[in-house]
């Protein structure tokens, strides 16, 4: 009761959601939204706010009270903030918050694993800050960037956007902020060759190990020269070896080209051979020696301890954030509604407008005219126009009073008939048709009926009887002179007036629609012979003709001869 329902066909039929998919040949990658309703209002710049807009597009609302207060919240920003302030530069920073997964629903361990899953490879955590900071911003605007005639327009509109930004970005994001950058250091990023995030002097054994880390290639340098003055044998080889950190992070001598002969391996005590690789043109053979042992023992991986280490320290800053979760959850959820867009007049400067009346007498309306004239973009306006004001956004109308409607064949129900009956038998179609608006027309309080036909013989007191409950409009169409047969004369205005259609203007359409001109033309003349009851005149081709009057020639000698 809280919600009106649209089934898929609905969402199609009025184009609210349209599906593209991913142009590659085989078809595979992520669909995007097509040319819809939703594709024209989505300007949000937060993954928050587009997930918003999308769950209030599939569910329309009938609570009067929060529709009114939709559209004056949108009143307040499309009129005056979102001229003011760049609110959209802040929001656009707002991102972390859809990659950690804060759920409600998750239990401790289940809601680290998934914290542990999302930052695994810390780059999130700059974001989370950034989020943070764009959320502080967006509270100063409301606290000190409102002004007295800003104010006094939210009094009339009963909106208290203060108040409520106040209640949502709460001093408790700004500890948050500061405990975060209190153990975050972004501009240290990757400057040491590797993923650093937390400040240097929060932790000491963190920075003992940074600081081995980052001398270890001097120190491995110090320590090879030392192994060759104990090795002197090895000082003669064409190329000296040294000691290098190898993918495994373990220790290894490394002699590059030429592996060691039996004899100098002999000369060194517990040589042990680990592998071998190519690096471009060069070869590389990697031993194991006492030496490297010893630095195996001693030093360790300490790539992976600094990780590890950093790790350690960012999971306890996460649990840390996620006790303020219930005050990120209501900052999100208010700045979700600051992202979204109202539907102003996105039309083309020769759409023509078309007013709409439906009141308690003559809720059925039935429009007839030609193809090409208009009548079914008129009915997809009214639905359109009924969806918008259902979700709380603006309609593109100069004035709408619209009540609220929804899908339980009542007389608060909107159906729309488009070219109903068609496809099949044209007694069937008229029959199929005419009996579904003689069964609204007997209700007491029919819903509103929209229907859209080319069937005039609809019109017949047999078929449909006459009805106060009844209303007949058409699109009109401006003929010059109304007994030229040239097609190109005739012009749709696109305008509903009362009345039916006289003429289908079937040629005209088919002009709009690019068939050539010669068959219009001959079309033309058959119709305007029909019309006057004339004959038919035969079609002429001049090859065609030629030979004609030659077989005219030649009976007529034929006739005039006496074959006697």
């Amino acid at each position: 009761d809280k919600f009106l329902k649209l089934d898929a066909a609905a969402h199609e039929a009025l184009q609210i959601f349209q599906v593209d998919k991913h142009p590659s040949h085989m078809g595979i990658g992520r669909a995007k939204e097509g040319f819809s309703v939703f594709g024209i209002m989505n300007k949000c710049v937060t993954p928050m706010g587009r997930r918003l807009l999308r769950n209030w597009f599939l569910r329309p609302i009938l609570d009067l009270e929060n529709l009114n207060n939709r559209l004056n919240v949108v009143s307040l920003y499309s009129s005056i903030i979102s001229r003011n302030y760049n609110l959209n530069l802040l929001l656009s920073k707002l991102i972390a918050f859809n990659r950690i997964k804060i759920s409600f629903f998750l239990s401790s361990e289940e809601l680290m694993v998934s914290l542990c899953e999302t930052l695994k490879s810390m780059k999130d955590v700059p974001h989370l800050l950034k989020s943070v900071c764009s959320l502080l911003h967006v509270n100063k605007i409301f606290e000190v960037g409102i002004s007295e005639n800003l104010r006094e327009h939210m009094e009339c509109l009963n909106v208290d956007i203060v108040a409520k930004a106040s209640s949502c970005l709460t001093a408790e994001l700004a500890y948050v902020y500061e405990l975060v950058i209190g153990v975050i250091d972004v501009n240290r990023r990757k400057e040491k060759g590797y993923e650093t995030l937390v400040k240097e002097g929060f932790c000491d054994e963190l920075d003992e190990l940074r600081q081995i880390y980052e001398e270890l290639p001097e120190f491995l340098e110090e320590v090879s020269l030392l192994e060759l003055k104990q090795l002197p044998h090895l000082c003669k080889e064409k190329f000296s070896p040294c000691i290098v950190i190898s993918m495994c992070q373990r220790y290894l001598m490394c002699f590059f080209e030429e592996q060691p002969d039996e004899i100098t391996q002999s000369k060194i005590q517990d040589l042990e051979f680990s592998f071998s690789d190519a690096d471009g043109e060069t070869k590389r053979f990697f031993y194991r020696t006492p030496k490297t042992r010893e630095l195996d023992s001693l030093l360790g991986d300490i790539y992976h301890k600094v990780l590890d280490m950093e790790r350690a320290i960012i999971r306890d800053l996460v649990l840390r954030v996620l006790t303020f979760s219930t005050q990120l959850h209501k900052a999100v959820n208010f700045v979700s509604e600051l992202d979204w867009h109202v539907l102003q007049e996105m039309t083309v400067d020769t759409f023509i407008p078309n007013d709409t009346k439906i009141l308690d007498e003559g809720r059925i309306h039935i429009i007839t005219g030609p193809n090409y004239s208009g009548k079914s973009i008129y009915i997809k306006q009214v639905a359109l126009i009924v969806f918008l004001s259902h979700i709380g956004s603006f309609v593109p109308a100069d004035a709408a009073t619209v009540g609220l409607t929804d899908r339980q064949a009542t007389s608060r129900s909107l159906c729309l008939l488009d070219e109903f009956g068609k496809g099949t038998l044209t007694e069937d179609g008229i029959g199929l048709l005419g009996g579904t608006i003689k069964h609204f027309a007997n209700l007491d309080v029919p819903p509103k009926v929209l229907v859209c036909t080319h069937l005039t013989e609809l019109f017949n007191e047999s078929c449909l009887p006459k009805s106060e409950k009844i209303n007949f409009y058409t699109m009109s169409v401006l003929r010059p002179d109304e007994n030229s047969i040239n097609v190109e004369d005739i012009i749709f205005l696109y305008r509903l007036v009362p009345g039916h259609a006289a003429l289908s203007y079937g040629l005209h359409c088919a002009l709009l629609a690019g068939v050539p001109d010669e068959v219009i033309n001959r079309a033309t003349l058959i119709l305007d012979a029909i019309e006057n009851n004339k004959n038919v005149e035969r079609l002429c081709n001049e090859k065609i003709s030629a030979k004609d009057q030659q077989y005219k020639v030649l009976l007529s000698r034929l006739k005039k001869k006496n074959c006697s």
